[in-house]
């Protein structure tokens, strides 16, 4: 059988060399026919740490690599435009950058 290929969102890159990718779909109810949004998770090998949380990436099946793993990156398909609100507002409060002070900074 050929090794499948999917698309999906990278929603962690806290591990080292791992991203957890979120793989969006569509399911109809056997029942009330109403279609059910749900997502499978799969954990991908990203050898460089290329991939950035927020990231479209595309995947494909290869051998376990550890408990989790089955999927190993081929390539980011789009970076993340997503701004990380917390890394700015720290850095407002630390000053301006490079110790130089603006004429709105000093008081004479």
């Amino acid at each position: 059988m050929p090794k499948r290929v999917v698309q999906g969102t990278v929603t962690s890159d806290k591990m080292s060399k791992t991203r957890r990718v979120e793989l969006p779909r569509l399911t109809k109810h056997p029942m009330y026919g109403k279609y059910i949004q749900g997502r499978t998770i799969c954990y991908a090998h990203d050898e460089n740490n290329e991939s950035s949380v927020g990231d479209k990436v595309e995947i494909i099946e290869s051998p376990p690599l550890s408990k989790l793993k089955r999927w190993m990156l081929v390539k980011v398909l789009a970076k993340s435009t997503d701004v990380d609100l917390a890394a700015l507002k720290a850095a407002r409060k630390s000053g301006p950058i490079g110790g130089t002070e603006t004429p709105e900074t000093t008081n004479t």
